[in-house]
């Protein structure tokens, strides 16, 4: 069989498929908004696709997860017929799954709409239901591949999917949002099934022409026990509902949010229509942040196997656990802690480039929430991988109890509104996160050693914050006495960026934050680049 890829090269793929994704995201984010037509339509927008994720990771989570976990336990000990068959039979269980749930969605759309203030998100949550059932089926596929360390079919469906997604949902919104608001919301989400749709049928066809599959399958077969049906079928339900309940709550938390959100800011004095333009505003800031959660979640993808590996596999290699823990750390700040302060420093031109006009404010005061996102999504995937799901859950769970709890009492302050959503998302991931790493050092007696990443992240995301700030300025006042419209800032944007990149990058090889080993996350010739500056 192949020599499987690396944790890093297996995350590089991942982050990069997932990088062309939000970036095809955001590109259609301002396009979407302008057909749609204001923050209401956006914050109804917003509603549905909120809904449908829910039913997407309730569906798709824990079966997937459950599935890369037992894959790549069985390759290790070269138990190939184990393996396949954990494939085989997790992939009926989340197909069968994912026609009950897309039912259920189809069958509450309306009452959950209702109840959650926005009536007019009802028949695109309908349009949406046939999505699931695609997306359970490709879910099993890429849970299989990632199982084997093999993330390039992963990628490859994401990126498909995203292509598909934005081209018909922009066609369809633009076609039927003459019909009214609903209708060009319903239009907006064809692309998604389709999207899905084509994904699925990729990994697939991927699937059945893999010429390794016969001796992935049976080879080395008379060496090892195949597993019987009825044990796989428990080890599955064993490993996916905790991980399901797990990743669930904070989706379902937000669910609550949309509730809650929309009920304090009506309780504060703010009409319905309002409320929901202001949560439009705070969907915006959702998208943006998530841009490089989304790298983060490739990360915490390529570490639940390598670190079920070190803890299963090699006897609980307590070292081995504590490297590949703690190389999940520093990538996670190396990444959340420049995002957070770029989209601070840059939030008002990035809003106008985007086509937001206004909300830029959430985003000045909110971008550090980033940092403790990515944290938690990378404990998660850690302490799923050393075989502590509940304890994980139970942080979510509090963390969600105090989110709420904040948001309850500061969004209905007429002065802070909107604002004491981000008080309260903050709140809800800085508590579980100082919870779960004090859960790692005292009873697993495992060593965090983050001290040392975040000091050299910090003062090399200064100099990146300062460069960034002072080009983007210069170059708008520069530019600014030619033309001083769009084209403008978009230049000195993007001419921000790419210096605020190669500063923060610089500085961090500089002070030897970034080793040989995280440089190859980059592509060849920006490492190459890197290198001869540096000397």
């Amino acid at each position: 069989m192949k020599e499987q890829q690396s944790t890093s090269k297996g995350f590089a793929i991942l982050s990069t498929a997932m990088i062309i994704v939000k970036l095809l995201s955001l590109i259609y984010s301002p396009f979407i908004f302008k057909i749609l037509g204001g923050n209401r339509s956006f914050g109804i927008y917003s509603v549905t696709y909120m809904i449908y994720t829910f039913i997407y990771v309730i569906t798709n989570s824990g079966i997937p997860s459950a599935i890369s976990k037992l894959v790549s336990e069985f390759i290790v000990v070269e138990n190939y017929g184990s393996a396949i068959k954990t494939f085989r039979i997790s992939r009926f269980m989340v197909f069968i799954i994912g026609i009950i749930m897309a039912i259920i969605m189809f069958l509450l759309a309306a009452p959950v709409t209702k109840f959650m203030h926005y009536p007019e998100a009802k028949y695109s949550v309908i349009a949406l239901s046939p999505a699931i059932i695609f997306t359970s089926v490709g879910s099993a596929y890429r849970g299989y591949f990632q199982g084997r360390s093999n993330m390039k079919p992963t990628a490859i469906s994401q990126v498909l999917e995203q292509v598909v997604n934005t081209v018909f949902s922009l066609l369809f919104a633009a076609l039927l949002i003459g019909y009214g608001i609903e209708y060009g919301c319903v239009g907006s989400t064809i692309g998604t099934t389709l999207g899905a749709a084509v994904s699925s049928l990729f990994l697939i066809i991927t699937y059945r022409k893999s010429k390794n599959l016969d001796e992935f399958s049976f080879k080395n077969n008379h060496k090892r026990i195949i597993h019987t049906n009825r044990q796989i079928f428990k080890r599955i339900i064993k490993y996916s509902i905790p991980i399901t309940f797990c990743i669930g709550v904070p989706s379902f938390g937000s669910l609550i949010d949309i509730y809650n959100m929309t009920s304090r800011l009506i309780a504060g004095g703010i009409s319905q229509n309002h409320a929901q333009s202001l949560f439009g505003l705070y969907n915006k800031f959702n998208i943006l942040t998530a841009v490089p959660i989304t790298i983060i979640s490739a990360l915490a993808v390529t570490v639940l196997p390598a670190v079920s590996k070190a803890v299963t596999v090699t006897l609980n290699n307590k070292k081995l656990t504590e490297n590949r823990m703690n190389f999940a750390y520093k990538i996670s700040f190396i990444i959340s802690i420049p995002a957070a302060v770029g989209l601070s420093v840059l939030s008002k031109p990035i809003y106008i480039l985007l086509k937001y006009n206004d909300g830029y404010n959430i985003m000045l005061v909110g971008s550090c929430i980033v940092i403790f996102m990515a944290l938690f999504q990378i404990q998660i995937s850690i302490l799923q991988g050393i075989g502590r799901i509940y304890i994980v859950t139970f942080y979510s769970i509090l963390g969600i109890i105090i989110k709420y709890t904040v948001n309850y009492i500061l969004i209905a302050i007429p002065s802070i509104n909107i604002y004491g959503a981000i008080i309260g998302s903050l709140l809800g991931f800085i508590v579980p996160v100082i919870l779960n790493s004090i859960y790692v050092k005292v009873n697993l007696k495992l060593k965090i050693q983050i001290t040392t990443y975040i000091y050299k992240c910090i003062v090399s995301c200064t100099a990146m914050g300062l460069a960034t700030y002072i080009v983007y300025n210069i170059l708008n006042f520069a530019i600014g006495i030619i033309n001083k419209g769009y084209i403008n800032n978009a230049i000195s944007v993007s001419v921000a960026i790419v210096v605020g990149v190669i500063t923060y990058l610089y500085a961090m090889i500089l002070s030897k934050g970034i080793t040989e080993e995280e440089l190859n996350f980059l592509p060849a010739r920006i490492k190459k680049i890197l290198k001869s500056i540096s000397r």
